[in-house]
Formats: C-alpha cells, structure tokens, sequence
C-alpha cells in the first residue's frame, strides 16, 4: 500500500469522513425527510470538503457518480441489522471488485472481536486485505468488541486491544470508540502503530461535546473522525463540518470551533 493510494482520503495525516452507512445497521429510525434521502447526505459531503463519503454498496451505485464526484468513496464491504440479539457477526455482503467499479478510492469491513464468530470475520478479513491491496486500495477496519464475552466494551485496555486487533490483521485504519479517557487514549493510539486511527463520533451528542470529543482524540494522536448522525442530523450541517475542521486541521480550541456554530 502506498502512501500515494493512503492520501486519497487523508490530508497531511489528518481525514474527515462523512459515514452514511447507518441505513443498513440502524434502519431509517436515524433519519427525517431530508437526510433519508443520500443526495442531501452527499451535497452535504462535497459541499463540506470532506476526504471521503461512506456508503454501502447499493447506495453508491444508485446515488454516487464516480465521474463526477469530488469526493472519494468508501465502499462498506459487510453489514448486518440490529434486529437479531444474538453475538454479533457482520457478513461481506460487496466484494472488493464492485466496489472499486462503484468508484471505491478504499473499502470498509467491520469486525467485533468478542463475539463467538470472531473466528469467522478475522479469515474473512484476511482474505479481504489481501485482495485490496492488490488492487492497490487501503481498508479500513471498523474493530468493534462485542457480544456476551466482552465484559466492558468502552474500557481503555479493550479498545487499545482493538485497536491492536485491526494492526495486527493489516488494516491502514482502525475506526474505533472514544471513553472520554484522554490519557488512556494515548495508549490505544500507540497500540494502533502504523495503521491511523480514526474515532467514530458516536451517538447523538450537543456541539460542545462532539468536538471537546474531537479535539481530545486529535490531541491523543488519533489521525481524525468517522462522523454521521452528528452532521447530518445537525440544523447546520457545514457549519457543524467547518467546527470539526477547524479543530481537526486548523489545532483550534474547542472554543474557536464553536464560534462558527454561534
């Protein structure tokens, strides 16, 4: 993988991506009559800049235009719903050659280390690392612990673990969840080595608190933020996208960020 291919979708080491691949995993329960439609989502990603847009494969086809998108594409390999309870496991419902028909500049695949079928989605991924790269795209691993043999799935130890998890299985990036342990979260960043960590931003939270988040984890060494819900669910969404970039490629305060939500 080289660092000309990385670049695509990360600018002197620090990225944005703008997630929409909710749909799959949450249903349409995260959306109102806007955003459920992916052109208000995607307006919102070229019109922001991003470094890229994360959809799933039927979206992209249907939605994202690789001849005409300014922004590159993320193509999620697997998914699953939240209606089975069980351990989870995310199947590969892409393969690595549409996506990059589909216009994918990198893939996504999601693994939950914990869960009973650990075993199951870590050959998967193999298999997929290995058939990225020789198409010469980076993968990013969502590593999410998970299910009945995960004890405290946000503990500082378990995501430096997962962080190690998506190293050791060749990711190029690691997406994983912030504590709000800023000093522990120096560690998982160390766990991480060479392969960027980026943060999701998590559940729906107030301005101040989605970036005084971004600002710790961009402090703590992450290399940026995988966000959805907390755009475009917002009232303003590129002034949101501005605060964001202000403190993940402008090492502004939070308080310089939320001056352009005032």
């Amino acid at each position: 993988m080289t660092k000309l291919q990385i670049q695509k979708i990360i600018h002197n080491e620090r990225s944005l991506l703008l997630a929409y691949d909710q749909g799959l995993e949450h249903g349409p329960t995260d959306f109102n009559l806007n955003n459920v439609n992916p052109d208000y989502v995607l307006k919102i990603a070229e019109n922001g800049k991003y470094n890229a847009v994360i959809l799933h494969h039927g979206i992209a086809e249907k939605y994202y235009d690789k001849h005409n998108a300014t922004v590159p594409l993320i193509v999620k390999l697997n998914g699953k719903t939240n209606l089975v309870k069980s351990d989870p496991i995310s199947s590969q419902v892409c393969s690595i050659g549409r996506a990059v028909k589909l216009g994918a500049d990198a893939v996504g695949y999601t693994i939950y280390p914990g869960s009973e079928f650990e075993h199951k989605m870590f050959k998967d991924f193999g298999k997929l690392i290995e058939t990225a790269h020789t198409y010469g795209i980076p993968v990013i691993a969502w590593v999410y612990p998970r299910g009945r043999f995960v004890q405290d799935d946000l503990s500082t130890e378990t995501i430096a673990y997962a962080a190690r998890i998506g190293l050791e299985l060749g990711a190029d990036f690691v997406k994983i969840n912030y504590n709000n342990d800023f000093e522990g979260f120096k560690w998982v960043v160390k766990a991480a080595g060479k392969a960027k960590v980026l943060v999701a931003s998590g559940p729906k939270l107030s301005d101040k608190e989605l970036l005084q988040r971004t600002y710790e984890v961009m402090k703590a060494g992450a290399s940026g933020l995988a966000v959805g819900r907390n755009v475009w669910q917002h009232d303003h969404p590129l002034k949101m996208t501005k605060a964001l970039k202000k403190i993940i490629f402008d090492n502004k305060s939070v308080n310089e960020a939320l001056k352009i939500l005032k």
